[in-house]
């Protein structure tokens, strides 16, 4: 895993970031806009961009969550869920959706040639956290691939109109191996010290920001502005 953030030249301006996200903020995370995703969610989801800013000034990880073995839902995905609530409106969602298509005279108006619905043509793509038009989720340490999960997730909703804007909370390029290293080893789940170092358990292939930076990048996000935020050390306590 590189030292550098990899990417992000497609990304709106620095100074957008600055205009909008507090000096504390952008001293705890990296953050990339993408189509203008920071300055829709500020301007069009008042209500939404203040519980997510309450939510990333709150944020704080220990080395123990970092080192503890995730499972199918580890430490710091449960500690997310804390902050991102069904009673504060974030529910993880499921889109579905069917496509009826129409056939139509190209000469003669409403003259209709078949109709048909394709079932199904939207189905199973599912986002962690949804608050009204605004979606989030949460890659913390899963392999990249899941990151086109993510993205093509996003895209079908926007592309369906259900949402408006996406976020990407994600380990930050700083949270590199050379800081992994200083982890020591990974806890069993009794707490004990066990034999693997835990750097070992975070590898290039996994997500972390350029990573993600190199998919939005290359557009694969498609007409979805989408906002990635980069966890780094300034988040974790001892």
């Amino acid at each position: 895993m590189t030292d550098d953030v990899s990417g992000g030249s497609g990304a709106d301006s620095g100074a957008l970031i600055e205009q909008i996200f507090s000096p504390e903020l952008r001293n705890k995370f990296e953050i990339f806009s993408y189509r203008n995703a920071a300055t829709i969610l500020q301007a069009s989801f008042p209500e939404q961009f203040g519980q997510i800013v309450d939510a990333l000034e709150q944020f704080q990880i220990s080395r123990e969550m970092i080192r503890t073995p995730g499972g199918s839902k580890g430490p710091i995905a449960s500690y997310v869920d804390t902050l991102f609530t069904e009673p504060a409106g974030w529910r993880e969602s499921r889109i579905s959706a069917d496509l009826h298509v129409k056939l139509l005279h190209a000469k003669k108006k409403d003259s209709l040639i078949a109709s048909y619905i394709r079932e199904g043509f939207l189905d199973g793509h599912r986002i962690d956290f949804l608050n009204g038009r605004v979606a989030l989720d949460l890659e913390w340490n899963s392999k990249d691939q899941t990151y086109d999960r993510d993205l093509y997730a996003f895209s079908a909703f926007y592309d369906a109109g259900a949402i408006d804007v996406g976020i990407i909370l994600t380990r930050g390029s700083s949270l590199d191996t050379t800081y992994l290293r200083s982890l020591g080893k990974v806890l069993t789940k009794d707490g004990r010290e066990g034999k693997d170092e835990v750097y070992k358990k975070f590898g290039a292939s996994t997500t972390w920001m350029g990573k993600l930076l190199y998919r939005l990048d290359a557009g694969r996000n498609g007409g979805c502005p989408v906002l990635a935020i980069g966890i780094k050390p300034e988040c974790v306590t001892a």
